[in-house]
């Protein structure tokens, strides 16, 4: 099974499904703004429906945080849209001062995010966005790991008061299997129950990966706990640890480099705070100077469900014969606000 294509059926289109998630708000909501980077297809959605509420300012990302902060200031909610990869890093200066600096209430809806654009070259890859946002002060950062909940993710993110970033990929990816509670903001999600090993995954094929990788050791007589860990700010750290406690490790999976993402936003509360082992699974090395599909790239650098079984195998069998297994049967917390004083 490992090693092979997944070819289960494909989930919805990640940026049909929010298109739909921000046509339902601007309905709602008067405030809510569409700005575009002419991304293509929002003109014929939003555009076509709120014309006096959308506004294509071209490839020009720096511009984009700016005017999106000036209308924040004039009391709308912007939703800026652009790839992940320009919305930090051409446009990364603007987000900072105008936007997360001032604490306004600007949506920025991040595609193509990891190597899901990979069909473009590496121009396109957005691997190093997470580690930018996490450094910014007073930002949510929400990165679902499954398409049916980005509606419920966007409906949140517009509840709070200060800004947000949300990070999707570029096409349909495969749904993941079994049960997906609802996704709350700020909340961890136990996706699978075990009491041998923890994998802490961020986005959809981590997530799928993970959940792959925990059938597989089931088969096995090996409990493997999935948690979903889909808002990187606020971070449930008591749903973390909870999760953790007691296993003989963690392995967490990323669509990201090691440096700044999910793997050391974990390393940072559960190395703090307990002795439980940790395994990161990250894009490493060079990305290469060939184009490939989105899953082909994330294999040759280290991201599949291959690598997640190799990392919880080896956390395994280095746990001690005489461990003593903690129970884990504390519930995950859900932070009593999300507002921008609490994050």
């Amino acid at each position: 099974m490992t090693g092979t294509p997944i070819v289960p059926e494909l989930g919805p289109d990640p940026r049909a499904a929010y298109r739909e998630a921000l046509l339902e708000l601007a309905a709602a909501d008067p405030r809510v703004i569409c700005l575009d980077s002419d991304t293509g297809g929002l003109e014929n959605t939003f555009g076509a429906q709120f014309p006096d509420r959308y506004l294509n300012v071209g490839i020009a990302e720096a511009n984009l945080m700016t005017v999106a902060a000036g209308l924040a200031r004039r009391g709308f909610i912007p939703y800026v849209h652009t790839m992940a990869t320009f919305a930090t890093m051409r446009a990364g200066e603007f987000l900072k001062l105008d936007i997360v600096g001032n604490r306004l209430p600007v949506r920025v809806i991040a595609t193509h995010g990891g190597v899901s654009a990979a069909h473009f070259g590496t121009s396109h890859f957005a691997l190093e966005d997470l580690a930018v946002t996490r450094a910014l002060f007073d930002l949510a950062i929400v990165v679902p790991g499954d398409a049916r909940h980005i509606a419920a993710a966007t409906r949140q993110l517009h509840a709070l008061p200060g800004p947000a970033y949300l990070r999707l990929g570029r096409s349909a990816t495969p749904a993941p299997p079994g049960p997906m509670p609802d996704l709350v903001l700020g909340r961890a999600r136990v996706l699978r129950e075990g009491a041998d090993v923890t994998v802490v995954a961020a986005g959809p094929l981590p997530l799928l990966f993970a959940l792959e990788a925990a059938d597989e050791l089931a088969a096995e007589g090996i409990g493997t706990q999935v948690v979903d860990l889909h808002t990187l700010h606020p971070l449930d750290r008591d749903g973390l640890l909870a999760a953790c406690r007691g296993r003989a490790g963690v392995v967490t999976v990323e669509e990201h480099r090691p440096q700044g993402g999910l793997g050391d936003a974990v390393a940072e509360v559960v190395s703090a705070e307990s002795a439980v082992p940790l395994r990161r699974l990250a894009v490493r090395g060079r990305p290469g100077d060939r184009v490939h599909d989105q899953q082909t790239v994330l294999r040759a650098h280290g991201v599949s469900t291959e690598a997640v079984l190799d990392a919880a195998r080896e956390l395994l069998a280095r746990r001690p014969d005489d461990r003593n297994h903690e129970p884990n049967d504390r519930p995950i917390q859900q932070p009593a606000q999300h507002s921008a004083a609490a994050l």
